[in-house]
C-alpha cells in the first residue's frame, strides 16, 4: 500500500494457557473444532516466526524490536485517552499489556474487538450446533477474560450474529478489479474463495463500524465475559443483563447485531478503491500473464 512508515510489531507466538496438545485432548473429550486458526490442519505446518511462501511475495518491511505489549503501553502513554485498541484477533498482546501496567485499558480510548457470539441466525454448522463458540475469544479464553474485565472507558464488540449479514461476493471482488487503487486490486486478485459468496467479512466490519457507527442497526448493551470452565463451554461467550449479571467486576459491552449490509458494502467498495493517503510508492507485483496453447 506504500505505507512503510507503519511498524509492525510482533505479537504473542501462543495463547497464555492453552496448548495445542491439551485442545486435542480436549476434543476427544468435547468434540472436534472445525476451526482453530494457526492450529488447523489445513494449514502450513512451520513455526510462529516464519512466513511461508506467499502468492504475492515475501514482505520487505522487518519486525519492530519493541514486543507489542510494550508498545501498545507505550503509545497509551504518549498519546492519553486518544488510542483505539482495536482487536481483530485473539486477546493475548492485550492481557499482557494489561499485566504490565493496570492503567493501560484506562489511558485507551476506546477496545473494539471482533469476538463473542450469542444467537447468530445461520446454518453454517460452525456456529449451528454451539452459537457461543467463536474463534477469537475461544482461542485464548484467559486472555479474552482478563481484557473484558479491564475498565475500559469504552467496549464495542463485533459479533459472529452481525458479521454473517455480511458477505464478500464475486460481485463486490469484480467491482475492486475494475479501479485502480492499490489495496483493491490486492483484494481482487489474493482473495481466495472459499464456499461461494459465504466469504464473512469479520474483521473488515469491525473496522468499519468504528469508523462510521451508523451502519449498525441494532445493538445490546450488555456485561460480557468467556468461560474459564475446562469442560465443553471453555471458551464459550457469556453474556447477561443488569438484571442477572453476577456479583463480579464486569464492563459493559456494545454488542453489535445487525448491520445495513447494502451501506456496508458500499462504504467498504468507497475505502478500498480510493487511494492510500501517505502512500509512498505502492507497489503490486505484477499478475502473470496467461498464455494459450
Amino acid at each position: 500500500m506504500g505505507r512503510t512508515d507503519i511498524p509492525v510489531v510482533p505479537g504473542a507466538s501462543s495463547p497464555l494457557i492453552r496448548t495445542k496438545q491439551w485442545t486435542q485432548a480436549w476434543e476427544q473429550m468435547h468434540g472436534k473444532i472445525s476451526y482453530q486458526g494457526a492450529w488447523s490442519s489445513f494449514r502450513p505446518n512451520h513455526a510462529p516466526d516464519e512466513i511461508p511462501p506467499m502468492r504475492e511475495g515475501s514482505p520487505t518491511t522487518k519486525p519492530d524490536e519493541e514486543g507489542a505489549a510494550h508498545f501498545l503501553i507505550r503509545m497509551v502513554h504518549t498519546h492519553p485517552h486518544q488510542v483505539t485498541i482495536y482487536a481483530a484477533g485473539p486477546m493475548t498482546d492485550i492481557a499482557q499489556a494489561i499485566t504490565l501496567d493496570p492503567q493501560f485499558a484506562e489511558l485507551a480510548e476506546e477496545l473494539v474487538i471482533m469476538g463473542g457470539s450469542v444467537n447468530p441466525h445461520t446454518d453454517d454448522p460452525e456456529f449451528v450446533d454451539d452459537p457461543r463458540h467463536e474463534f477469537n475469544l475461544w482461542f485464548d479464553p484467559e486472555a479474552s477474560s482478563m481484557t473484558l474485565h479491564a475498565h475500559w472507558a469504552k467496549i464495542t464488540a463485533t459479533t459472529v450474529d452481525v458479521s454473517i449479514e455480511t458477505h464478500l461476493t464475486n460481485e463486490m471482488l469484480q467491482k475492486l478489479r475494475q479501479t485502480h487503487s492499490t489495496a483493491a486490486q490486492y483484494i481482487a486478485r489474493y482473495t481466495e474463495r472459499k464456499s461461494g459468496d459465504l466469504d464473512y467479512m469479520w474483521d473488515e466490519l469491525a473496522a468499519a463500524a468504528w469508523l462510521d457507527p451508523s451502519l449498525i442497526t441494532r445493538e445490546r448493551y450488555v456485561y460480557m465475559d468467556v468461560s474459564l470452565e475446562k469442560g465443553g463451554s471453555y471458551g464459550d461467550t457469556l453474556v447477561w443483563s443488569e438484571a442477572d449479571k453476577p456479583a463480579l467486576d464486569l464492563q459493559k459491552v456494545h454488542m453489535q447485531m445487525d448491520v445495513d449490509s447494502v451501506r456496508f458494502e458500499k462504504f467498504f467498495l468507497g475505502l478500498m478503491s480510493s487511494p492510500t493517503p501517505h502512500a509512498l510508492h505502492p507497489q503490486l507485483p505484477q499478475e502473470p500473464v496467461a498464455r494459450a496453447h
